[in-house]
This record gives C-alpha cells, sequence and structure tokens, in this order.
C-alpha cells in the first residue's frame, strides 16, 4: 500500500481538506489502518474503495452553542480526505470497517495468493 500523492487539479477552496493521522499495521493476514478523524460523524463517513485506489472522506461536523461565534479556530477546513493506493497483495473486495470514539479502523485482507501457506512434504 502507498499513498497516493497525484494531483489531478489543483486545490480550491471547496476541494481542500485536512488529511487525517493514519497508522498502518501489517501482520500475516493483511492491513490495519486507523484514522483519527475527530468531529466527524458516522453518517458524514465515506470509504470508496474503487480499483486499487482507497479513499476515506469525512465531514466535521462541530456545532457552535446559538448565541456563540468562534473568535479563534485551528482547524479552518471542516473536511477529511486521504487517498491511498491498495497493493496486489491485498483483497479490496474483503475490507471491514469499524467507527469508534472518532477513530475508523480499516481491516483489509491479504489476497489469497500473498497469504502464507504451509507445504507439505511427502515422503517416498
Amino acid at each position: 500500500m502507498s499513498e497516493n500523492t497525484a494531483v489531478s487539479k489543483p486545490d480550491t477552496r471547496d476541494d481542500a481538506a485536512l488529511l487525517p493521522p493514519v497508522d498502518v499495521i501489517e501482520d500475516a493476514s493483511g492491513i490495519t489502518l486507523y484514522a483519527d478523524l475527530a468531529g466527524v460523524p458516522k453518517d458524514k463517513l465515506h470509504l470508496h474503495v474503487e480499483g486499487d485506489a482507497l479513499t476515506i472522506e469525512g465531514d466535521v461536523d462541530l456545532e457552535i452553542p446559538a448565541g456563540m461565534e468562534s473568535n479563534h479556530a485551528e482547524v479552518s477546513l471542516a473536511r477529511y480526505r486521504r487517498v491511498f493506493t491498495l497493493s496486489k497483495e491485498l483483497d479490496s473486495s474483503k475490507v471491514g470497517a469499524e467507527f469508534k470514539n472518532g477513530v475508523l479502523k480499516l481491516s483489509i485482507h491479504k489476497a489469497e495468493h500473498a497469504q502464507p501457506r504451509k507445504v507439505q512434504v511427502k515422503g517416498l
């Protein structure tokens, strides 16, 4: 898996997005990604797998209480977006997702041909 850094068009204010921090852990069965998506409710989280591209998108939903306004904001973009290119060793049809406390956990299993296997030796 690698992060897709190709940009097809320049970012405009409408297209600009935060890159969520992501941890990637690999084991014998596949990879697990943990993405921090603070302020994104489950109904505004969107995951797409198309070909070898995995896209994580989420709209931040931080409400300002009535009668108040923000006079300082360190995060000015209200959207996360990150695109990864999945290797041929991963089976993009076997993606599992969990979302809890602002953390997205994605599990992607390795393709059958990339799974470790034991070879039985026969005696004569």
